[in-house]
């Protein structure tokens, strides 16, 4: 009996691993493959010389291209869009998540006419970038659109820049670019040490206080003895264009995370609630204390989404911008033009490996927490 039963298991997994075959061939080939020739790419010298050539000769000069995105003072505009990628994600996910939540605690107080509702704060993510782009830059025109809307109260027409603004505003130097990210890097240590004094778990508190105290050494300590990266000063920060991109997007995808929010507090127990009730807490008090906190898992995978979303922004500034409006620009927008306007393709494709490697930042650590909180408990 014991030999059937081990023949039959080993004809299903011969079975599923056939049927999964393809897929695997498929994934392999056409993902993963063409994602290794992508970092291959960005480590030749492919668009130096004739790029459009049949057979385009292609030299290996290794982190080349990474060091002029970097560190070149003629691919300062990159810089400045990995600057904006960062406020781009930042913001997004702030209104994204605040107002969906804001939304879906609404619609949780079991309004009239819900469906109806519902259907209007969700309907935006039915459109296309590209639409809700063509839209919106009718609406933050110069001279039309919402800066019209004071002149209907007698006042004067708005004179604000939605997205050609040339305005900026938190500036750093990108001299100092190692400092900075040291200083950044123990403000999120020391964030994360906070978290685990509340929680009042010991070894964690030893880890995260040492790893602060590496992070403070190297922004205060090591960083100034480090040589300057540039010859001379090179000011990044928040350019104000982008905050016509934001609200797009926030209204684009603010039902997305009300959708989410709604769902998962739809799913917690009545009985919470009534609990709650009988303890003498209002409604604020259940969602601040008790609604709100059990609503992390959600709120992680919505953070994973918007981010991933706030890097594939390309056809949304496309289209509301345009491709050559550096005020706006993201690196998708200038892969674009850096590929197939330049024919610069191993730059490209270094400008492409390095949106790979942001994604990878949210798109690996929740799939490490996922993959963890499925681990049976021993």
């Amino acid at each position: 009996m014991n030999i059937s039963k081990g023949k039959k298991k080993n004809k299903e997994k011969l079975y599923s691993l056939l049927i999964l075959l393809p897929s695997i061939l498929l994934v392999g080939i056409f993902v993963y493959g063409f994602v290794g020739n992508t970092i291959w790419t960005s480590l030749t010298d492919w668009g130096e010389g004739a790029g459009l050539a049949l057979n385009p000769i292609k030299n290996f000069v290794g982190l080349k291209n990474y060091k002029t995105l970097f560190f070149s003072f003629t691919q300062s505009g990159f810089r400045q869009d990995l600057v904006n990628t960062i406020f781009y994600t930042l913001l997004l996910l702030f209104g994204t998540l605040f107002l969906g939540l804001f939304l879906a605690i609404m619609l949780d107080r079991k309004v009239k006419k819900e469906g109806i509702y519902r259907t209007i704060f969700l309907y935006p993510m039915a459109l296309s970038f590209i639409v809700s782009g063509t839209i919106w830059r009718w609406l933050l025109a110069p001279s039309g659109g919402v800066n019209q809307i004071p002149t209907w109260f007698g006042g004067k027409q708005n004179q604000f820049l939605w997205i050609s603004s040339q305005k900026q505003i938190l500036q750093f130097n990108w001299q100092n670019i190692w400092q900075v990210l040291g200083v950044i890097g123990l403000i999120f240590c020391v964030i994360v040490l906070l978290i685990n004094i509340k929680r009042e778990d010991k070894r964690k508190i030893i880890i995260w206080s040492c790893v602060s105290g590496i992070f403070a050494l190297f922004a205060f300590v090591i960083c100034p003895l480090i040589p300057p990266v540039l010859k001379s000063e090179e000011k990044h920060g928040l350019n104000l264009a982008i905050i016509g991109i934001i609200i797009a997007g926030v209204w684009q995808y603010s039902g997305y995370a009300m959708a989410l929010y709604l769902a998962g507090l739809r799913g917690l127990s009545g009985s919470i609630k009534e609990s709650a009730k009988l303890d003498g807490a209002n409604e604020a008090v259940y969602y601040f204390k008790i609604a709100i906190p059990n609503l992390k898992p959600i709120t992680l995978s919505a953070v994973v989404i918007m981010a991933h979303i706030s890097l594939k922004m390309f056809d949304l500034i496309y289209a509301m911008a345009g491709a050559d409006n550096g005020f706006t620009g993201h690196p998708s927008v200038r892969m674009y033009l850096t590929t197939f306007r330049a024919n610069k393709f191993a730059l490209g494709a270094a400008m492409a490996v390095i949106l790979f490697f942001l994604a990878a930042c949210f798109i690996i650590p929740y799939m490490v927490n996922s993959h963890r909180s499925r681990r049976p408990m021993r």
